[in-house]
């Protein structure tokens, strides 16, 4: 037994603590990963009681954006990965600036998804249009509010650029990357 088990099985935090950050980092991961499961779950229920309406809604959709938004948070993901092995490292200054850069890219996801709303809203696209749209702006809003929420917290860990801190906050960073990795096929290319 490592004298990481051991530090972790003394925390109290159990399987949790051996992980990266801070354990209730991990706490909120989980919860986050039940809420967007039971979201995109109810969004393949919904598609298979009306194809035509998610067909439909599916091909107003700009795939080739969303790819490119895709590719964007990814890479974005990759910087904060690199944060925290230079944080590791004990190298802050390397440290800060991968975590701009995947703040950076954080703020053209953005950018792009407005676009994206701004398009299919000027297309007559709304909340209330069909189920497809009320599930599509559900989602993929809830998941833009968790891209800002990461993007803050990169930010506070930049500041210190603390190896725990950083740890936390990339792990927070790479839950918001895996869900838009599974929500972008199931939203934009599943028939």
């Amino acid at each position: 037994m490592s004298a990481q088990d051991i530090e972790s099985e003394e925390s109290g935090w159990g399987v949790l603590g051996a992980l990266p950050g801070h354990p209730m980092i991990w706490v909120l991961i989980f919860s986050e990963l039940a809420v967007f499961g039971l979201l995109l779950g109810s969004f393949a229920v919904a598609r298979a009681i009306n194809p035509p309406v998610f067909a439909s809604g599916q091909a107003a959709l700009n795939p080739a954006l969303a790819g490119l938004n895709t590719i964007v948070l990814v890479t974005s993901g990759w910087a904060a990965a690199r944060g925290a092995a230079a944080a590791r490292a004990n190298a802050a200054p390397d440290c800060r600036r991968w975590l701009l850069l995947a703040i950076g890219l954080g703020g053209a996801f953005v950018a792009i998804k407005l676009l994206e709303y701004a398009s299919e809203i000027a297309a007559g696209a709304g909340l209330e249009t069909s189920t497809f749209f009320t599930l599509y702006f559900l989602l993929t809003g809830f998941h833009l509010l968790h891209v800002v929420l990461g993007m803050v917290i990169l930010a506070v860990v930049w500041r210190g650029a603390e190896i725990s801190a950083v740890e936390t906050g990339t792990s927070f960073w790479h839950m918001v990357d895996l869900i838009w990795v599974v929500m972008f096929p199931i939203v934009y290319l599943v028939h």
